[in-house]
């Protein structure tokens, strides 16, 4: 059995092994898409596959659409050519119970997968022909927060921002310029509205995606490459419109139990691949089962009907409260806090961290009395019910194959959010004072930067954008010596870009540095744990 369009043809072979088929014309589907397409999705990975694209999926399925999406690729073509390609951008949904059961299903709502980037001319003249379709409705992203980020921890360009700004749309490379050359493109070919959509996991999403193509546009206008109408346009949001979500669900690497149990029912080329900037993908996606994705009803072009695929369609603000209670409080703190402490204690699974009686305890602190009585309702959901899901479902699910290794990726571009807005809120109602789990999790990602574990032994830190710089700070501190700190850690915790504040204006500051002092002997980062 091929996950290929011939392959979907042996229909009672699929349903023999209780995978579930589109039910509409896929062929009908792809040749309306690409004629007047409705929606552009940047971010081909896991999140987008096995989530966001699964939505138009129920759409065209109940007769709500009849065009998919196209995905566009900025960061790594490889899986456009070893992904998409080859399974005809199909993709095999396998959903993991916590009774270790499974639902399986072909998502069938992508029209194609095509490499943003000029370099690649055939996928770029598409991507342009797209952009210029007043069709277009929406265009959203799963690019991770740091495919926003402009500048380093010093406040400046990155070299390839640099180039892009010095260079124009022509030769967009970051992830931000791309789109910026794309929407000069549109804006040229008529300017019709459409809706930029953040979809990742961090606070703020449309600010932060407004902020950056903005940024690149009026580098662009003063350097001559687009004249002052582009600008104007762009940041009209009656015309460009930058919409505020909330999303969750976890999507982890392929899992070699569901690759093994798939290869042994029949199902053909379902092995896992890792490309050369080391994504870890496959044709199939395994995932948890409860999703959320909370988004800003304002789209000046108009929109699919999200609403009848679950999405909770609403204002600003109830997304704002959603994704704070979220990102700030019931599950991103507790990832990062299990993502460094894991690593540091040698566990590769979140599942089985919270077996471990002292790790548990630290994210139900964190969770229950850290974060919950600052949270803000969003009254859509339950805060409560919501940190009671993750904690006694969503983290535990042992057959949920997510690493503290992988959540551990870029957490300088995290700790913000997921720390700095709890520290904010108790410093304005002055009970700051009392956090204990949340300096104790900073301490120990700073530890973990280090590179050595709990016992001293060399461990491979995850990649992260400010990992050199932070790395080189922390280069006189020595596992063993607690002495060897000095004022080392005073760059890092005085950040208010890492922190979103200074920590020395706060009481954190100290117990921050005096746990990490603690963690620097054998045995210590457990040690630490038992302590609080």
């Amino acid at each position: 059995m091929k996950l290929t369009d011939a392959g979907l043809k042996q229909v009672q072979e699929w349903k023999e092994r209780g995978v579930a088929l589109p039910a509409y014309d896929r062929e009908k589907m792809i040749r309306a898409t690409m004629q007047d397409p409705v929606w552009v999705h940047f971010g081909a990975g896991n999140i987008f596959r096995g989530f966001i694209a699964g939505l138009q999926h129920r759409l065209l399925n109940a007769g709500e659409a009849d065009r998919g999406i196209i995905a566009a690729e900025t960061f790594d073509w490889e899986i456009i050519d070893r992904i998409y390609k080859p399974f005809d951008s199909l993709t095999l949904m396998v959903s993991l119970k916590p009774d270790g059961t499974t639902d399986r299903e072909v998502i069938a709502s992508l029209a194609c997968g095509l490499k943003a980037t000029p370099s690649e001319e055939e996928d770029w003249g598409k991507l342009k022909a797209i952009f210029e379709n007043p069709s277009l409705q929406m265009v959203s992203f799963t690019i991770t927060e740091k495919g926003y980020a402009l500048r380093d921890m010093k406040g400046e360009y990155f070299p390839v921002v640099r180039a892009d700004l010095a260079e124009g749309p022509e030769k967009a490379r970051h992830a931000m310029s791309v789109v910026t050359a794309l929407m000069r493109h549109r804006y040229v070919s008529g300017a019709a509205p459409v809706a930029l959509v953040s979809m990742d996991n961090c606070s703020h999403n449309g600010e932060k995606l407004r902020g950056s193509v903005l940024e690149i546009a009026e580098a662009w206008v003063k350097a001559g490459f687009a004249d002052a109408g582009f600008l104007a346009w762009i940041g009209d949001e009656s015309k460009v419109s930058f919409p505020w979500s909330m999303i969750d669900k976890i999507t982890p690497r392929p899992a070699p139990s569901v690759t093994k149990a798939l290869a042994a029912e029949g199902f053909e080329d379902m092995e896992p691949v890792e490309t050369a900037k080391h994504t870890y993908i496959a044709p199939f996606v395994n995932a948890e089962v409860p999703q959320y994705l909370v988004v800003e009803d304002r789209f000046p072009a108009g929109r699919p009907a999200l609403e009848k695929a679950g999405v909770f369609m609403t204002d600003r603000d109830t997304v704002n409260r959603t994704e704070r209670m979220k990102v700030t409080t019931c599950l991103n703190p507790l990832h990062t806090a299990l993502a460094v402490y894991g690593c540091l204690l040698g566990y590769t699974l979140i599942a089985d961290e919270m077996k471990d009686v002292d790790l548990k305890r630290l994210v139900e602190r964190i969770g229950y009395r850290e974060g919950l009585p600052v949270v803000t309702d969003p009254g859509i959901l339950s805060p409560e019910a919501f940190l009671k899901e993750v904690l006694e479902k969503r983290l535990p699910n042992p057959f949920m194959p997510d690493t503290p290794q992988r959540i551990a990726c870029d957490t300088s571009q995290k700790v913000p959010i997921r720390f700095g807005e709890t520290v904010k809120s108790r410093l304005a109602n002055g009970t700051a004072g009392e956090l204990e789990g949340i300096p104790l999790a900073i301490a120990a990602w700073l530890r973990y930067l280090l590179a050595v574990d709990d016992e001293g032994k060399p461990m491979e830190v995850s990649p992260d954008p400010m990992r050199e710089g932070l790395q080189e700070a922390l280069k006189s501190v020595k596992f063993g010596d607690p002495d060897s700190v000095g004022n080392a850690l005073e760059p890092i915790l005085s950040n208010p870009v890492i922190f979103a504040v200074n920590l020395y204006e706060t009481p954190l500051a100290g117990k921050i540095e005096n746990a990490f002092r603690g963690m620097l002997v054998p045995g210590g980062v457990r040690k630490s744990l038992q302590k609080v």
